[in-house]
């Protein structure tokens, strides 16, 4: 059985005291089992302060994460709050590894790090990565899908409030990385629960589009026609080549193949005018656009943290990613869907949530293989 613990810090400069705070909300010496690992979340000021390494370096186990926007624990809301969740237990055993760098060949940096550190099949695997433009996040959860015989993973990827997404760090044992991946294999008894909505169908244009020519993210060709056409038929084609110009869309993609279908962002347009999507956007799927708005978001994260309440006895941890692309629906109130998942949990279970550039979790898990998906635009959520 895994035990989730929690602790946060506001404190970005006063690194003794951000340290203090984090130890002792998590107080080692009575809740800390046999065997541990820590799931960093924080605001990239705390890479640049040294407060996240030293906290890291403080605790007993390894410290694995990202830098993100807002964060939330223990009714704590911030832009600045830095937390760590701390999975513990007795009979279940965890262990982190770092991939090499993601930028020339990732699934082979993948693959590799997986075969060097697996000694036998994990229940479950954790993932934290940067945001990399030039890859395609269906490649991280494909290749832990073909490696591991369908182990089901979750995790996110880091993001930042830079207009670039330039300081997108994962972090590792104290260190951070853009170009780099870690992992968390989990051994044992776990049961793990895994939620995720994206956006209510209603969202979703009656009408949908296939994508005959792609290559991972990148789309040259839908309904036989240059990319150009489709987003002319649209009204969006001059949308589409400013930047950002089309973040607020969710597109869904159905990969037809009677599995849930999966929210993909646009991101750009290419040098050869193709388009550039968060994740993988095969040959054969039908691509429906849609819009979402502050009501939507709040809809499905409310139909997510129902369902967890209506699952758990109060003894579990969730680890819960909402994606920025959400924010930008939400508008102004950047609080406001986290408050609401506060307000409903109360103190009915631990956990800690925090926005996601891209998230990672099955659209399905049965009789011990996983369906795992790249997601955009989605709140996904594991409980233990």
């Amino acid at each position: 059985m895994i035990k989730t613990f929690v602790a946060c810090t506001t404190e970005v400069d006063d690194i003794d005291l951000a340290v203090e705070e984090i130890v002792s909300q998590l107080d080692l010496d009575v809740n800390m089992r046999k065997n541990a690992v820590g799931i960093i979340t924080c605001h990239q000021e705390s890479i640049l302060s040294g407060a996240a390494k030293a906290i890291s370096c403080a605790l007993p186990f390894d410290v694995v994460g990202i830098i993100t926007t807002p964060s939330m624990a223990r009714g704590q809301m911030d832009n600045l709050l830095l937390t760590v969740t701390m999975l513990t237990s007795d009979d279940v055993e965890f262990a982190a590894a770092l991939t090499s760098s993601l930028a020339e060949n990732p699934r082979d940096a993948i693959a590799n790090c997986y075969k060097s550190n697996v000694r036998k099949r994990p229940a479950l695997i954790l993932i934290y990565g940067p945001y990399m433009l030039q890859n395609s996040g269906d490649v991280y959860a494909d290749v832990i899908t073909e490696v591991s015989g369908g182990v089901p993973c979750f995790g996110t990827l880091a993001v930042d409030d830079t207009y670039d997404f330039s300081s997108c760090f994962m972090l590792y044992n104290g260190e951070h990385y853009t170009d780099k991946m870690a992992m968390v294999f989990i051994y044992g008894d776990v049961t793990p629960k895994f939620y995720v909505t994206n956006m209510v169908d209603r969202c979703a244009i009656d009408k949908s589009a296939v994508v005959t020519k792609s290559h991972d993210h990148i789309v040259s060709e839908i309904n036989g026609r240059e990319i150009d056409a489709y987003f002319e038929e649209l009204g969006l084609k001059q949308a589409s080549e400013a930047m950002h110009g089309l973040s607020m869309l969710p597109f869904l993609v159905d990969y037809q193949d009677g599995t849930q279908k999966v929210c993909k962002v646009f991101l750009s347009r290419t040098p050869e005018r193709y388009a550039a999507f968060g994740g993988s956007v095969p040959e054969g799927c039908l691509l429906y656009i849609g819009s979402a708005n502050k009501d939507d978001v709040l809809q499905t994260a409310k139909e997510a943290v129902q369902q967890i309440l209506q699952d758990t006895d109060g003894t579990r941890g969730v680890l819960i990613h909402s994606c920025i692309s959400r924010t930008m629906a939400i508008g102004t109130d950047t609080f406001v869907e986290m408050g609401m998942v506060n307000e409903m949990f109360a103190d009915k279970l631990t956990y800690a949530m925090s926005y996601s550039g891209g998230e990672f979790c099955p659209t399905q898990y049965k009789d011990g293989v996983a369906t795992n998906r790249f997601h955009n635009y989605t709140f996904i959520a594991c409980m233990f």
